[in-house]
């Protein structure tokens, strides 16, 4: 990427202005690639025109597409991963069933707020390369290892069996991104608590076995 502005302009000095320039690309491509014409169909000059900045400017900021898809995938993901955790707050004193139910409540919120976060993280981000691949899988072990934290912290407390769930903790992900993303797409008929509720069965299947 060649050098960008420096010095102070209108107040603002050239690392702000570069922020706010990023920030442009990345709302654009949001529409862009989570709505239509979709990651795919999209071009440097349609994403600059919607951005309202130059192709020397997103030169800049990116090497290509790719790299903006990229940044945008993680910021779709911290979006959701800061609901997530602060509802983890917010419901530390919470029985453990009510806990659940808080903390996926949050997730799915956060995930299916947006349809355009939505496709980012579960379609236009799949298949596009091997780089990519590699950052969604990374991704991915971020939720899986947050789930063997609270499930060790919860088998500490006595309400959740005392096991490896590494193996459940990556079937459940799987499970509720597929999940939302059928929900979403309209292939079936529910209301969130509905979704909500059948989660925190599958969850509380997965942590307390049956004897």
């Amino acid at each position: 990427m060649a050098g960008g502005p420096t010095g102070t302009y209108g107040g603002r000095s050239a690392q702000e202005r570069r922020a706010e320039r990023r920030e442009r690309f990345l709302r654009a491509a949001l529409d862009q690639f989570g709505d239509r014409p979709g990651y795919r169909a999209a071009s440097v000059t349609a994403l600059c025109e919607a951005a309202g900045l130059s192709t020397r400017q997103f030169y800049e900021e990116f090497r290509n597409l790719e790299d903006v898809l990229a940044q945008l995938h993680l910021v779709v993901n911290d979006w959701t991963e800061h609901a997530v955790l602060a509802a983890l707050g917010d419901s530390a004193g919470l029985a453990f069933e009510a806990r659940i139910r808080a903390v996926l409540r949050a997730y799915v919120a956060a995930a299916t707020d947006d349809p355009r976060r939505l496709r980012i993280a579960f379609v236009e981000i799949i298949g596009v390369s091997a780089e990519l691949e590699r950052q969604r899988l990374v991704r991915r072990a971020r939720w899986v290892e947050l789930i063997l934290a609270e499930a060790r912290a919860a088998a500490e407390r006595g309400e959740a069996t005392e096991r490896d769930y590494r193996i459940a903790a990556t079937a459940f992900i799987g499970a509720v991104n597929g999940l939302l993303h059928d929900w979403t797409a309209g292939q079936f008929e529910a209301s969130m608590d509905q979704v909500v509720d059948e989660l925190v069965t599958l969850l509380l299947g997965v942590v307390r076995r049956p004897a």
